[in-house]
């Protein structure tokens, strides 16, 4: 499985389009082959500052997603609305039981 984990910052005058793109952008995630979970929070302490978990079932599946024209355009229109671009990061995990 890839792990997904993203942030970014918005600007007091974008954090509303910024958090309606981004949940257009989960919702259609969701459906895509491979997508096990795609989710966006706002920050417990910050409330411009968005935080994403993204889970798919292997790295093909993730390739596709970025590939997907959406994805693109959803990218470029964080990166107009944001005050900070934030960071990605992708991880190989397995699921564990303790």
């Amino acid at each position: 499985m890839i792990l997904v984990t993203g942030i970014v910052t918005a600007r007091p005058d974008t954090i509303d389009a910024m958090l309606a793109a981004a949940r257009t952008h989960v919702h259609r995630s969701r459906s895509e082959d491979g997508c096990i979970s795609h989710h966006v929070s706002v920050d417990a302490n910050d409330p411009l500052i968005l935080h994403f978990v993204e889970r798919w079932r292997d790295g093909a599946a993730l390739k596709a997603h970025f590939r997907v024209a959406e994805s693109r355009a959803f990218w470029a229109l964080l990166q107009e609305l944001a005050a900070d671009p934030g960071a990605m990061h992708l991880y190989q995990a397995e699921e564990t039981r303790l």
